[in-house]
């Protein structure tokens, strides 16, 4: 069985940090995406007209969308920040993780991709 090692205290809370950003996020796109299905569920009367009502209503559908886009790349970011995390902790030493982060920086930087 492999044995768990612990993490200095500056991993843990960024662990926690990224955990905290899933949950926020996954929070994020099930409420836009309910609020979304009830907007275009309401057929209640009100006192607006039907068309200045449908403009509203496509107006916050936009607005929820957009939050759903923003909420899906920041879960993108997450992710490629998770993957960054393991391959510059995954070393014993300090000096690999950094001469692999400044071989990254160079490739992404270079034409010759």
């Amino acid at each position: 069985m492999a044995q768990q090692r612990a993490l200095p205290q500056s991993k843990e809370t960024l662990l926690q940090s990224y955990n905290k950003r899933l949950k926020d996020d996954v929070k994020s796109i099930m409420r836009n995406f309910t609020e979304i299905i009830k907007t275009a569920n309401t057929e209640d009367e009100t006192q607006v007209p039907r068309a200045t009502q449908g403009k509203q209503d496509n107006y916050k559908m936009h607005v929820r969308a957009a939050n759903i886009v923003r909420a899906d790349e920041s879960l993108m970011k997450l992710v490629s920040d998770l993957k960054h995390f393991l391959i510059l902790n995954d070393f014993p030493s300090d000096e690999v993780s950094i001469d692999l982060y400044e071989l990254e920086e160079e490739y992404y930087s270079s034409r010759y991709k």
